[in-house]
């Protein structure tokens, strides 16, 4: 049951494809949507503490608490406009410490959106989805940055590998599937059976047991590229949400992505729903 979720706005962006995601999936689950933005703090090198005029770091902190209202006041629009129960709050935070933020702040709701991170430029994205993915213990939905459009269910892709993090994620994105037209669940394979390999009509039969409309659908990678090979069936057969584990684990603090989830996040097509 989703109820009660929260969003991470762009900051800076004229075009806001988490808000707008967002506020389908409140408008669709009659659910309340609290919105995050975020004034980062100016960032000055260490090599150049104490000479930067205070002015020029004045002007930074305008900036950015200017843009952070203007993300704001989109957002408040478009809540109005779709006729949700909607709520904000500004926070202070500098780019680094904004991802844990976040994470710890979406432990208190079923669901968090996030914009997928530009190429070039989104350290800020890449960090929060992040702190979202690892630190929340709640699913995620990424929203691609070229995305156009609301919540659309009419065929959904889920990965399967036999994984506690896949597990996790369909478990996750039942509310998602029950509204589904139909549902692919895709093992992606090296062409190597592996004695401990779950089949995936066990899966399917899960599913289909939930009265879900199944296919599975077993993809042989031989050059065991798996996000490209998952990215592949959901633009060949028109998937309109995926759903997935998120791999990754804990270095000194710092978050290291698995290489399916990582390739994912770089080149995704359609928003797609984590959890780890």
């Amino acid at each position: 049951m989703i109820k009660d979720l929260v969003v991470n706005l762009g900051i800076g962006k004229p075009h806001d494809v988490a808000a707008e995601y967002a506020v389908a999936i409140a408008r669709a689950f009659e659910a309340h949507l609290t919105a995050v933005a975020f004034a980062y703090e100016p960032v000055v090198p260490p090599s150049v503490m104490g000479g930067i005029p205070a002015d020029v770091i004045e002007a930074q902190w305008v900036a950015s608490e200017s843009a952070a209202d203007k993300a704001i006041t989109r957002f408040e629009a478009a809540a109005k406009r779709d006729g949700i129960a909607a709520e904000h709050h500004k926070l202070n935070a500098s780019i680094g410490g904004a991802g844990d933020l976040f994470g710890r702040l979406a432990r208190r709701f079923d669901l968090a959106v996030v914009a997928q991170a530009e190429p070039k430029q989104g350290a800020a994205e890449s960090l929060v989805i992040e702190g979202a993915l690892f630190g929340s213990g709640r699913p995620v939905i990424v929203v691609p940055y070229i995305h156009k459009g609301g919540l659309k269910l009419g065929r959904v892709l889920v990965c399967w590998d036999g994984s506690r993090p896949a597990a996790r994620a369909i478990a996750d994105a039942m509310p998602f599937l029950m509204r589904s037209g139909a549902v692919d669940v895709v093992i992606v394979a090296s062409g190597r059976e592996r004695s401990d390999e779950i089949p995936g009509v066990d899966m399917g039969e899960h599913l289909a047991r939930h009265g879900l409309k199944i296919e599975v659908k077993r993809i042989v990678s031989t050059d065991i590229d798996v996000p490209s090979t998952i990215l592949s069936h959901a633009a060949d057969s028109g998937a309109d949400f995926i759903v997935m584990g998120g791999f990754g684990h804990s270095r000194l603090r710092e978050f290291v992505l698995g290489g399916a989830t990582n390739g994912i996040l770089a080149s995704m097509t359609v928003p797609t729903l984590m959890s780890h």
